[in-house]
């Protein structure tokens, strides 16, 4: 290398070209059995940039000699100065010509030389499984080669030591400066193997025809008779047996046996084990199931492993299933379905969060959910009358409570609704709500009826306004309200949005594809049974007891009137008699 220093570029690239071109060997490539291969680059700033160009070409030159594939070698590249970088692990490529790309494009670091840390990544990092080094129980040799051009700025003695005990093969090569106690300390024995100073151009070419030499020594794995009963892994001048994950080298050394781990007592199954080669599963006993430890066995739900079909709650019973429904609702034939809100009178307005935050593909399934909450209310002029309002950074009424008569025509609307985006203002939703949508303009029967007033905010986050007033005002004014949250939604804010107690009037869900177990909760509460949801009687004008109650009431008041009239007329008369007396 230090004969180059005086000469022009031109000439330099002269020298470059051919020695790339001589170091491509004729006839077929060196095959050397299962290798990994990692070169250790040095490109601190004292490597001129004409020495790491013919750092380079040494190595697309290299790899022209060797038989590289995922069965065959592997190889990896590092380089470092004051830290390390990988240009590629040993598992990137398949292909000599993706190597050469990836060489040629490799720009140099120009800091410090911390051979040491360099060393540390290849043993730590670089042969790893993980980086694309095959396991050690795989006794594929592992090869680095390390190329630097002066002294470490680290200690290097120790950990070299440390990655030979864990078996890895250290060729040291020294450029021009390098130091040559620092290589000998780095290098794999003997020493005379392994450790090259190369001083000139001619010598980089030397060491890579020493370099493929040593691999590419007498293959006894392909000369056969090995006897090995799964691989033959081989070495310089020798070769040794290899088993097939899961199974383990016999006292031969060239049999092979599977490993039963479940023999082996440490599987913690805790009903039985069934083995496999290198590994083993866990079996539960009919009736149970196996939790996500797959370790351990619980009793199968059946609720959660068939399509029980139940409407509101299924409830396990041994090896079988029945289905509830919730108090004031019945369970119909099929033992399976609950009868409708056929007695509730609600005026029910959902309240529908539109912000950025919910995204469209979520809004579609909020729609869905809304949709599933018509499906168990008898929606009709008389029975329950459903209004739907969105909100984001502004409000919009999608539709009143009167204005649909049937829970179909109430769906296909919500179908409708066009997602809005932005902010979430949800206090500005809840004035909307107390102020306009349960007015008599908007749909809503009147007080007098005593028809329940049902808020429903859906929310998925925080609110960007105040929402304490007009949470306290819908309460105040009779409404009851629910809050259920989804994703990021407050908790706090949740509570202060509902009515009392919270863990009925409060719902959550971590995500839009979980929530419908919500209903459940939903259904039990907005269905309204007599004199509960609103806190007083509702009953029909039309019924008998109304009729007779009413016609009571107004046989009273015309007596009470009755007794009125009288008195006024007597006192007339004797007003009357005054007058006549004074004249």
């Amino acid at each position: 290398m230090r004969g180059l220093l005086g000469t022009p570029l031109p000439l330099v690239l002269l020298l470059l070209w051919p020695w790339e071109a001589q170091f491509q060997f004729a006839g077929p490539k060196c095959r050397t059995g299962p290798l990994d291969l990692v070169f250790v680059i040095d490109s601190s700033r004292s490597v001129r940039p004409f020495e790491f160009e013919t750092m380079r070409q040494f190595l697309v030159g290299l790899l022209h000699g060797l038989d590289v594939g995922p069965n065959a070698t592997r190889v990896g590249v590092i380089q470092y100065s004051s830290q390390v970088q990988s240009v590629f692990p040993l598992g990137a490529f398949s292909r000599r010509e993706d190597m050469e790309r990836a060489i040629h494009a490799l720009v140099p670091l120009a800091q410090g030389t911390m051979t040491g840390l360099a060393i540390q990544y290849a043993m730590n990092v670089a042969f790893s499984v993980a980086e694309g080094a095959r396991p050690p129980e795989a006794r594929v040799p592992r090869v680095a080669v390390i190329v630097t051009d002066g002294r470490p700025q680290d200690r290097v003695a120790e950990v070299a030591a440390q990655a030979r005990a864990r078996g890895i093969e250290i060729y040291a090569v020294g450029v021009q400066r390098a130091d040559v106690g620092s290589l000998r300390a780095m290098a794999s024995p003997p020493l005379e193997e392994h450790v090259f100073l190369v001083e000139s151009f001619d010598l980089i070419q030397e060491f890579g025809l020493q370099f493929q030499g040593r691999l590419c020594g007498k293959d006894l794995c392909a000369e056969g008779g090995h006897g090995c009963q799964h691989q033959c892994v081989s070495t310089p001048g020798t070769f040794q047996c290899a088993c097939d994950p899961g199974y383990q080298l016999a006292a031969d050394d060239k049999s092979c046996l599977a490993i039963d781990l479940c023999a082996q007592g440490t599987h913690g199954c805790e009903h039985s084990c069934t083995s496999s080669p290198g590994s083993y599963s866990c079996h539960c006993r009919s009736g149970f199931v196996l939790q996500r430890d797959q370790r351990s066995c619980r009793a199968r739900d059946l609720c959660n492993g068939v399509d029980h079909g139940c409407e509101f709650q299924c409830v396990s019973e041994g090896l079988s299933y029945r289905c509830l429904c919730p108090e004031g609702r019945q369970l119909q034939a099929d033992g399976k379905s609950c009868n409708r809100c056929r007695e509730g009178h609600v005026d029910l307005v959902l309240l529908v969060d539109g912000s950025k935050s919910v995204r469209p593909q979520n809004f579609e399934l909020v729609k869905r959910f809304v949709n599933q909450i018509v499906d168990f209310l008898d929606v009709s002029p008389e029975g329950t009358r459903v209004g739907l309002v969105q909100f984001s950074s502004r409000v919009r009424t999608e539709f009143p409570l009167g204005r649909y008569g049937t829970a179909a025509e109430v769906k296909q609307a919500v179908l409708a609704v066009e997602y809005m985006e932005r902010g979430t203002m949800t206090g500005m939703a809840l004035r909307h709500l107390v102020e306009h949508s349960f007015s008599e303009a908007q749909g809503a029967r009147p007080r007098a009826l005593n028809v329940p007033r049902v808020g429903l905010v859906f929310t998925d986050g925080r609110s960007q306004d105040d929402i304490s007033v007009w949470a306290a005002r819908a309460k105040e004014e009779g409404i009851v309200m629910y809050a259920v949250g989804v994703g990021k939604a407050v908790e706090e804010e949740l509570r202060e949005i509902a009515s009392e107690p919270p863990e009925l009037h409060v719902s959550y869900s971590p995500d839009f594809s979980t929530m419908t177990h919500l209903l459940d909760n939903l259904k039990g509460s907005i269905c309204p049974e007599e004199g509960i949801s609103a806190g007083t009687e509702l009953r029909s004008p039309c019924e008998c007891e109304s009729l007779v109650e009413f016609q009571g009431r107004t046989l009273g008041a015309l007596d009470t009137l009755a007794q009125n009239m009288a008195q006024l007329t007597a006192r007339l008369e004797d007003l009357e008699k005054q007058l006549t007396n004074r004249k």
